[in-house]
Parts: structure tokens; C-alpha cells; sequence
């Protein structure tokens, strides 16, 4: 608090002394472009993942037509391809927001680790459902290739 008003103090008595923001104290505490380099990789490198995000939420969109075509009409479940159909819709727009909002920085990014949730609950339903042998393997399959995985990077990306 004593800082704090000291450092008020001193910029009333000399308006043109501004105190360098957090970012910039960073830039001149690293070594001249050692850390500058190793930053520019990273935010490229997170830059790359959000613009896989939305690509995997477009293309999921043409899968709910395939959905829609191959789905049993008839289950156990009532209303069985509107849930599936429902649950990948649900996920194709919770990849896109992750992924935009990140790209933007916005700071609501972070809400949308939603997108992780929906992917592990649609490998766990979709190798639960599955019917043994071809199915089973085929859902085992996209769960750990695709859906877990991409589980995980909703989760990184929306902690920072």
C-alpha cells in the first residue's frame, strides 16, 4: 500500500515518467533474443492448436449428416439419433467457440473447456454403446485417437 502511494507520488511529480507495464519489465529482464525466440515458437505453436480446434469442430459438422444416414432409426433408447446427433452437434460448437475465443484471447476462453467435457462423455458413451467386435474396436479407436486427445488440449487451452 506504501508502494503503491509512493509510486502515485512520484508520477504526479513528473507526468512523463510512465512505470513500464508487466510485459515490458519482462522483455528487459531476458536475455536479448534467447527468450524472445522461445515465446515467438510458443504463441505460433498454441496460434497452430486453436486453428486445429475449429477445423475439428467444422469437420464434425458433416459427420452429424453420416450420422443422420447410419444411425440405427430404431434402438432401445428413445429418440436415440437425435441424442448422438445432438451430443456431436453440441461438440463441433464447443470446439469451434474454444478455438475462436482462444485465437481472439478473449477471456471467457477458458469457460469453454466445456468442449472436453462433451469429447470424454462422447468416448465413453461411444464405447459403452458400441455393439462387441467391429464397432467396439472402431469407438476404442476414436476415443483414444481423436476424442480423449482433443480432450486434453480443450483442457490446456482453456488453463492458459
Amino acid at each position: 500500500m506504501i508502494a503503491a502511494r509512493s509510486r502515485l507520488e512520484a508520477m504526479k511529480e513528473n507526468p512523463e515518467h510512465e512505470e513500464p507495464g508487466k510485459m515490458s519489465a519482462l522483455i528487459t529482464r531476458q536475455p536479448h533474443g534467447v527468450e524472445r525466440r522461445s515465446a515467438l515458437r510458443r504463441v505460433r505453436r498454441w496460434y497452430r492448436m486453436e486453428h486445429v480446434l475449429v477445423a475439428c469442430g467444422l469437420a464434425l459438422l458433416p459427420w452429424l449428416v453420416v450420422l443422420a444416414g447410419t444411425l440405427p432409426a430404431a434402438a432401445v433408447a428413445s429418440n436415440w439419433r437425435t441424442a448422438w446427433i445432438g451430443l456431436d452437434a453440441a461438440e463441433a460448437v464447443a470446439l469451434i467457440a474454444t478455438g475462436l475465443l482462444a485465437v481472439r484471447g478473449h477471456r471467457l476462453h477458458p469457460l469453454t473447456a466445456t468442449a472436453a467435457t462433451l469429447l470424454v462423455v462422447d468416448a465413453w458413451f461411444d464405447t459403452m454403446t458400441a455393439a462387441p467386435g467391429v464397432d467396439r474396436v472402431s469407438a476404442v479407436a476414436m476415443a483414444l485417437g481423436a476424442e480423449l486427445p482433443l480432450a486434453v488440449v480443450c483442457v490446456v487451452l482453456a488453463g492458459g
